[in-house]
């Protein structure tokens, strides 16, 4: 069982890969304060210092919540991805001060061909690479055998959806990391007739809820962009990665969002907490991984899972909305 909101400690909130270990450690007491159970962590956070923080934190404050991290498999790790999955692990176990993990994912998305792999990036691996010996589902059991790990996941990059079915049809998985947003509500349901969207995931959490997995949905806020500060064109708290409000994609998404804050003003709640009220309602939904810089953020949307999910006329408008390719 973990919490229905989760603490990310990825870099576009910037808190966890910072130096300010008085303030890491103020705001993750207080999100242990509200409830929160679950952080997710991975090594190319920062390059390996949210998990130190992290660790560092929960050693002070002398709690065991539970923990998941990743392992980024780059071009000069295919000769032997298992290796390099169990390598990498362990490191993560180092830095985060435990013994084993509750969560380990796989941090590229799957494919059906060898991906390219430019500048050292690792969005994708090839199923070949997850499957065949010396893989990295190899790496993984070989993680659990030695029980360092408890259970396993991997991401979900978008236009993957045979793949991801495949991967989790071999029974070894039971978690998937995927973005499902007000923007673009694909990951749980067929793409909506007239909504343009650059990646369509194929109704994943679904089909993980029906293998007996569960979904963590990472970026629900889409990179910060559904939030009241981003439709006012506020900029970003001075720890979280910068965005160019004006550029064209921006005044898109900003001009999107404001479409949206129908759903905020009806209830009397921020946008940011509509759009987390709108990733819970789906029942295959484990937890939604917030990003926080404040403690005033962690507060704001962990108040989230005591509120209503949406009425059937705001699903109607909403569903209007996107068969309109949010046209206003």
């Amino acid at each position: 069982m973990v919490s229905e909101i989760a603490f990310g400690c990825g870099g576009n909130a910037g808190l966890m890969i910072k130096d300010d270990h008085e303030e890491q450690l103020r705001i993750i007491a207080r999100a242990l304060e509200l409830g929160i159970t679950y952080f997710d962590n991975a090594p190319d956070y920062g390059d390996g210092s949210a998990e130190i923080n992290l660790g560092l934190a929960l050693k002070s404050i002398g709690v065991r919540p539970v923990l998941n991290t990743k392992v980024e498999i780059r071009a000069e790790n295919l000769d032997n991805v298992a290796d390099h999955v169990v390598r990498s692990a362990e490191y993560s176990l180092r830095r985060l001060g435990v013994d084993c993990v509750d969560m380990f994912q796989i941090h590229n998305g799957p494919c059906r061909i060898h991906p390219r792999f430019d500048g050292g990036t690792y969005a994708q691996l090839s199923l070949d690479h997850f499957l065949s010996p010396g893989g990295a589902l190899e790496g993984i059991e070989r993680l659990k055998r030695a029980g360092k790990i408890k259970y396993a996941g991997f991401i979900c990059r978008g236009n993957d959806g045979e793949e991801v079915r495949q991967l989790l049809d071999t029974g070894v998985f039971h978690l998937i990391n995927v973005p499902y947003t007000l923007f673009n509500p694909t990951a749980a349901r067929a793409k909506p007739n007239g909504l343009t969207v650059e990646r369509d995931y194929a109704d994943v959490i679904s089909a993980a809820h029906q293998r007996d997995a569960s979904a963590a949905v990472y970026s629900p806020l889409a990179s910060g962009f559904l939030t009241d500060d981003s439709v006012a064109g506020i900029g970003r708290h001075q720890l979280a990665r910068a965005y160019d409000l004006e550029s064209q994609t921006s005044l898109r998404l900003r001009q999107m969002a404001r479409a949206l804050t129908f759903l905020s003003r009806e209830d009397g709640c921020t946008l940011a907490q509509a759009a987390y009220r709108f990733v819970l309602m789906h029942k295959g939904v484990a937890t939604a991984l917030g990003g926080f810089s404040s403690v005033a953020q962690l507060e704001e949307i962990a108040a989230v899972p005591d509120m209503s999910p949406f009425s059937s006329d705001q699903m109607v408008a909403l569903e209007a909305l996107w068969t309109d390719d949010f046209r206003i």
